[in-house]
């Protein structure tokens, strides 16, 4: 696993400034009843369970909430398949964050064979258009991807297997993540191509160093989202780890040879 380029002091000092504009922004959400929804996607140990907590660390727990759903149950695979999601949708006031979504359907349902090619192709042709009511219901809807190199998956992934605080992450989809890795790239690709829209653009984050990950995310969600007392000069934003799609698209992590 890479070792970071930003010493840990100095990391915890930088973080500590942007989860200080993050508990602003809250703030304002809460007071003018906005509705403030985050996506998070990416490969596997790109590390957005790290991320999500960077950002909810110091957020009111009342008013903030992480949405990491499960397979779906019987029931549920009956319904529509927005459906489980709508009900995790934010309402007035609220920060919520999602921790894989909708975007199942389009990577890991895909790649492993989880749904049939007709559910697949259904969920490419409406997705934009349930993002676009969403929008158009005044939720600020935000998308991230987080990619990571192939080599630096798999020190995570053998550090994931040793480290027994990180056992519960190991699932059988986990271990079939790198011989699967040209797979998990088209899809990728696919997804990024075909749903990223005016409304609801997605940014991709490269991941390999967590430290810069999460202070550049933060950085780019605060710049996107207004609220009283920005403090714009910590908004430093590195263009080789905040990637906007399609205009970096060439820098993502490409095909295994």
């Amino acid at each position: 696993m890479s070792k970071s380029i930003v010493s840990e002091n100095t990391y915890e000092a930088d973080l500590r400034l942007l989860q200080i504009e993050l508990v602003k922004l809250q703030r304002h959400t809460i007071q003018k009843g906005k509705l403030l929804l985050v996506i998070l996607e990416g490969r596997d140990t790109a590390g957005k369970d790290g991320s999500i907590k960077s950002i909810t660390e110091h957020l009111s727990p009342r008013d903030s909430r992480i949405v990491a759903l499960n397979k779906p149950s019987p029931r549920e695979e009956g319904e529509w398949y927005f459906q489980r999601y709508v009900a995790e949708l934010p309402t007035a006031g609220e920060f919520v964050l999602f921790n894989r979504s909708w975007y199942n359907r389009a990577g890991v349902e895909k790649v492993m064979g989880f749904c049939t090619d007709e559910q697949y192709k259904q969920f490419m042709a409406t997705v934009n258009e349930f993002e676009s009511l969403l929008v158009g219901s005044d939720i600020q809807l935000i998308k991230y991807y987080l990619d990571i190199s192939k080599d630096e998956q798999a020190a995570r992934l053998k550090d994931r297997a040793k480290d027994p605080l990180k056992q519960w992450k190991i699932s059988p989809i986990d271990q079939k993540a790198q011989k699967m890795w040209n797979e998990y790239s088209v899809a990728r690709d696919k997804m990024l191509k075909h749903t990223n829209s005016t409304q609801a653009p997605w940014t991709v984050i490269i991941a390999n160093d967590k430290k810069l990950a999460h202070l550049n995310m933060i950085a780019d969600l605060l710049s996107r989202v207004d609220y009283p007392d920005k403090n714009k000069k910590l908004l430093k934003i590195d263009p080789q780890i905040v990637l906007s799609w399609p205009a970096n698209s060439k820098k993502l992590p490409k095909l295994s040879k």
